[in-house]
């Protein structure tokens, strides 16, 4: 017996019963609260991004009145070159720069590495490595603090000092265990077939990685691309302990820095030019997230 919309199915576990969902009522109930939450996050979402923006617009008198203006009264475009020509943001851009494709270059070798030898080289104890990388997951931050600056002060067996350098930046950045279970698991898909061609025809562990397992596995190096250098692009703490030359210090550490010597206005401007290249890379390559995120198995 086929079992109606309106009957009470027990093997159907839903918050709103399928019956009432067919009903006129119920199905206009649905798309208010469905409206009403994406209206909810995308403001929670947007309005903290056009607060900063439109702030940069103010003039300081403006910013500083105690009822705040949900637009600008005047408008004053210019607190942008004001800001990139005094502070000097562009240096600070160009550190910010070197340290994030620096980190994702050093994270893509290590972290392809690393997961291409536990899923095709399969080596002993591969699984106990794996679940220890993924422990550490587990560990906040914080924790974590110590003992790695420790480690970049000085490095074990070598003797050597990363500070100021953009190696206390980059070699920590590699340890990231997300990075390489998310590439692991892609390898793991590939057909055991492809790469068993590849040995028949002479072709070594390298030369599979190079020619087989790296083409096929485009869209998760781009989310891992993407990870790395936003990682690295708004982290703060890290750079601002490893990086005590005002010199070498990426744009999020400088604004903080300068926030005390600057105009509010002028300050949310450095903000915004910060904030930029990580919107227009997320809008860029949004589809490549999503498809390196869901990316099960090959077809054919």
């Amino acid at each position: 017996m086929a079992v109606k919309p309106t009957d009470r199915d027990p093997s159907v576990r839903t918050l709103i019963a399928p019956g009432e969902m067919t009903g006129r009522t119920g199905r206009w109930i649905y798309r208010f609260v469905l409206t009403l939450t994406l209206v909810g996050f995308v403001l929670a979402f947007l309005f903290p991004l056009y607060w900063m923006a439109s702030g940069a617009l103010k003039s300081s008198a403006e910013l500083a009145r105690s009822t705040p203006t949900l637009l600008p009264r005047s408008w004053h475009p210019e607190n942008y070159g004001e800001a990139w020509s005094t502070l000097g943001l562009d240096r600070y851009f160009w550190n910010t720069v070197v340290l994030a494709f620096g980190a994702w270059a050093f994270q893509l070798v290590f972290a392809v590495a690393a997961a291409y030898a536990l899923s095709a080289l399969r080596p002993v104890l591969g699984n106990v490595l794996l679940g220890m990388m993924l422990a550490t997951l587990m560990l906040p931050v914080s924790a974590l603090l110590v003992p790695t600056y420790l480690t970049v002060v000085d490095v074990p067996l070598l003797g050597v000092n990363l500070i100021n350098t953009p190696f206390a930046v980059w070699l920590p950045a590699c340890a990231n265990a997300f990075n390489v279970f998310l590439l692991k698991r892609f390898f793991d898909q590939i057909p055991t077939e492809l790469l068993d061609s590849a040995r028949m025809d002479g072709a070594g562990s390298l030369r599979i990685l190079v020619s087989v397992v790296l083409p096929l596995s485009r869209p998760v190096l781009a989310v891992v691309s993407i990870f790395a250098i936003v990682g690295v692009w708004k982290d703060f703490l890290w750079p601002m302990l490893v990086l005590p030359d005002p010199a070498r210090q990426p744009i999020t550490v400088a604004l903080n820095a300068l926030a005390a010597d600057m105009p509010v206005n002028q300050l949310l401007a450095g903000m915004v030019m910060a904030s930029v290249p990580l919107l227009v890379l997320f809008l860029i390559f949004q589809r490549h997230i999503v498809a390196g995120l869901t990316a099960g198995s090959l077809k054919g």
